[in-house]
């Protein structure tokens, strides 16, 4: 039985150290990835053994040769181009058609028991025998469930936290019969998760899952790096270390040498002919490659130093990686997370501060403070991108050299002398940020509409009316004036879809910016007549008919944002009275925090009742989302806003379709049933309810927090619109807002966040499903478990905080409480 290793990839997230050399030859405690792979291989049996290789492949050809020093035989499968997981396999088919083969990655570190593998894949009779592991984060992973028998029901690749309904993820080793590559297209690139495998599922044909009870780290980051070497040291992966134990932990190769006043506190290894001299301590989880020279009074602790580096007195390394051939001058200091290239010079008293990255080839001058890459940096969060876009403190974490990087790496995604719409709130540092993204996306080739203060909901209508393949909007962040979001959009105006969002951070990862050439440098246009555009349109699509007759009364609160900048020109046109407050710019105040708005919708309320008014609508101050008062002047909660919407815009049409995320409250069922309307649940992600808005059939949209959909005028949240066609609704109807709420049924709706750590949340997500038993399960977003009386309950991982929502709905508030309890108790059980 043959195996074949996949070794073809870049590596790109370890950059510098595989700027100059492929993933597979990283070394993990002075061997290469790779080797310990093909190590474990030859121990279950695995002789001949076929390699598949693309990026720097000759590097690996010229390291392992025919695999004689390994008493293996190696051959190689060339790609010329990335054919993915299945075309690499594909590729190497000449010498696989005989007989079963495995599958392995080249670049992740494991003691899987592969003989045990193969004997369930012989026992069930499968096709394809999937290796599975259970991992505290599966987010880069793709997820699968198996049954009792172990045959797999679904799997989902790379997830968002809404979509992980459990921690058991796919390792990349597979066990295959040869007729699996009748199915993979040659010449062509073919992944296995996102391709092959679904289509094999959906035909019933016999794939299963083995969970292994194994070690398996990934090798993709800098932190599993350093990890999978700590893991090695301290016994947790079953593979023998070269050298001999001199004392518990500390192990030294052959022809190292150790002066007997060195302090070596282990575990720590110590590669072959290194040389440690007196007064030098090394601490906890140091790795020494071949031929490195530590002189006296240097500082080492949880640092990997690879082969033929000087370290000279007294520096001080922690955390880090440095790469071979390097030169660490007298008193430097290198920090947690930083990685230094290979063949750089750290020159004396230099201090290199935590997660800089320095490439290969680089000198560090004596004294400098480094603390940004060089060349190329990266921002050292967990995700670049949060709920509201890229987000952090003004001139702290999000600064205008942050705002070039970022537009340069939106940019590099798209194609020369296209265009990108920008705009912004009413913020002095929304301004800046902006004149900042101009510069850098007309720098890298790219023709800039700038529409000024503007709100965010005309910035997406031009982006999608306009040929622009996107958009850049900049706002305060809502509730913190000292924050900053900057919004990424499609060519229809919506937010980044997640493939995109992960494209964008990969280009910003790697720090490699397209630069236009002198002749290319693009336009900068500030376009006419805007906003009379967008009023026109949105007067056109949305029905105001019969507003005029109805002599409706409406108060309007702009928030001091810049919805005032459009209602001026709209309201006359849409034949309304209007009573209007905070209509100014306010550029003191570009946010609201959650006091600010619940006292101004008091006042708006007073004013309401006061004036005998219709209703009142306060905007957001972008215009993005809408808050109601009825004509008591009682404000109408979010959820019950979203119920009011749906029910007058699915009574009007009577047929159709609507997109709600799952969090609604199941009464939205009951209104859309009595109006012969359908519900389309969808995840709680802006983009995927944008997508479905924009699906034929559907008339409204709602995310249950003052945003809106209105399918006929555009397919992104709109806070503008969504009052215009209230307006007509209510003037068509002839019922009040209150009316209208009464006649809704009650729901009974609860949620509760519960802290979570990180590495627990796969976990959590696992028992909640196991904990379902035989209960319905919906994993639209997160795990929803409806009971059989009706009630359910909804477990939803947080994307960017160490939480775990959930929801609950009952037939009364008793119920749902019960049920909310029931399973915060499982969700904070699962997550200790």
């Amino acid at each position: 039985m043959k195996a074949v290793v996949m070794a073809g990839g870049e590596g790109t997230r370890l950059r510098p150290m595989t700027a100059n050399q492929p993933k597979p030859l990283l070394p993990l405690v002075n061997r290469p990835i790779m080797e310990h792979v093909l190590r474990l291989l030859k121990a279950h049996g695995f002789s001949e053994t076929v390699v598949t290789v693309q990026f720097l492949a000759a590097l690996i050809r010229n390291y392992f040769g025919d695999g004689e020093e390994l008493g293996m035989s190696l051959s190689y499968a060339t790609e010329e181009i990335p054919l993915g997981t299945a075309g690499s396999v594909k590729n190497a088919e000449e010498a696989l058609r005989d007989d079963r083969f495995l599958v392995i990655s080249g670049d992740a570190l494991t003691d899987i028991d592969l003989t045990d593998m193969v004997r369930f894949h012989e026992r069930n009779g499968a096709l394809v025998t999937i290796g599975l592991k259970r991992v505290p984060n599966p987010l880069e992973f793709g997820i699968i469930i198996v049954d009792d028998e172990g045959r797999v029901q679904r799997f989902l690749e790379k997830p968002t936290w809404g979509q992980v309904f459990s921690d058991t993820v796919n390792t990349g080793i597979y066990v295959m019969e040869p007729e699996v590559l009748e199915h993979v297209a040659a010449g062509e690139p073919v992944d296995w998760s996102g391709d092959v495998f679904p289509a094999l599922l959906a035909d019933g044909a016999p794939l299963f899952g083995y969970v292994a009870d194994c070690y398996w780290e990934d090798v993709g980051t800098h932190e599993s790096y350093l990890k999978a070497q700590a893991d090695m040291l301290s016994g947790q992966v079953g593979i023998d270390l070269d050298g001999f134990e001199v004392s518990p932990g500390v192990w030294v190769a052959e022809g190292a040498e150790v002066d007997a006043e060195a302090v070596l506190k282990g575990p720590l290894y110590i590669g072959d002919y290194a040389k440690v001299e007196a007064g030098v301590e090394l601490r906890e989880y140091t790795v020494l490659g071949s031929n490195v020279v530590v002189k006296e009074g240097a500082f080492l602790h949880r640092a990997i130093v690879h082969d033929n580096v000087f370290i000279a007195p007294s520096t001080n390394l922690r955390g880090c990686v440095v790469g071979k051939n390097t030169d660490i001058m007298a008193g430097a200091r290198v920090e947690e997370g930083a990685v230094i290239g290979d063949e750089c010079v750290i020159e004396a008293e230099a201090y290199v501060s935590s997660g800089v990255k320095v490439y290969p080839f680089k000198t560090i001058e004596a004294g400098a403070v480094v603390n940004t890459s060089v060349i190329w940096e990266s921002r050292g969060q967990r995700n670049l991108f949060g709920p509201r876009g890229v987000s952090g403190l003004v001139n702290v974490e999000i600064t205008p050299e942050l705002a070039v990087r970022l537009a340069s790496a939106y940019a590099t995604t798209l194609k020369k002398g296209t265009t990108v719409v920008t705009g912004r709130d009413v913020s002095r540092a929304a301004r800046t940020l902006k004149r900042a993204v101009n510069s850098a996306l007309t720098a890298s080739a790219i023709n800039v509409n700038d529409l000024e203060a503007t709100p965010l909901t005309v910035a997406r209508f031009e982006t999608g009316r306009m040929d622009a393949v996107g958009g850049i909007y900049i706002r305060t962040t809502l509730g913190d004036p000292q924050g900053v979001d900057i919004i990424f959009m499609d060519p229809d105006g919506a937010d980044l879809s997640q493939n995109a969002q992960r494209k964008l951070e990969r280009v910003f990862g790697r720090q490699e910016y397209r630069r236009a050439f002198p002749g290319e440098i693009a336009e900068l246009t500030y376009p006419p007549r805007v906003v009379e555009t967008y009023t026109r349109d949105l007067l056109r699509r949305v029905d105001i008919r019969g507003v005029r007759e109805a002599g409706l009364k409406i108060v309007l609160d702009c928030a001091g944002g810049v919805a005032s900048l459009v209602l001026p020109n709209l309201l006359g046109k849409v034949g309304v009275e209007v009573l209007t407050r905070n209509a100014g710019l306010d550029e003191a105040n570009p946010t609201e925090t959650l006091a600010v708005r619940m006292r101004d919708l008091e006042r708006l309320g007073d004013l309401v009742s006061s004036s005998r008014a219709a209703f009142g609508v306060r905007f957001d101050t972008v215009g993005e989302r809408i808050s109601l008062v009825d004509e008591n002047g009682e404000f109408v909660g979010d959820d019950r806003a979203l119920l009011v919407m749906l029910d007058l815009v699915a009574a009007e049409r009577g047929g159709g379709r609507v997109a709600l995320p799952v969090t609604t409250t199941r009464v939205a069922e009951q209104v859309c049933r009595f109006h012969g309307v359908q519900v389309e649940w969808t995840s709680t992600s802006q983009d995927v309810l944008t997508k479905a808005a924009a699906q034929r059939g559907v008339i409204f949209a709602g995310d249950g927090r003052g945003g809106f959909l209105m399918p006929e005028f555009s397919g992104t949240v709109d806070g503008i619109a969504a009052f215009v066609r209230l307006v007509g609704l209510v003037a068509r109807t002839r019922l009040t807002l209150s009316q209208i709420d009464r006649r809704i049924p009650e729901a009974h709706l609860l949620r509760r966040s519960v802290p979570t750590p990180w590495a627990a949340k796969g976990s959590v997500m696992r028992h909640v499903v196991e904990a379902a038993g035989d209960r319905t399960v919906d994993t639209t977003d997160g795990v929803r478990v409806v009971e059989d009386d009706g009630r359910w309950v909804l477990v939803l991982p947080d994307p960017a905080e160490a939480v775990t929502h959930l929801w609950a709905e009952g037939r009364d508030t008793d119920a749902a409480q019960a049920l909310l309890e029931e399973w915060a108790v499982v969700v904070e059980r699962a997550g200790t």
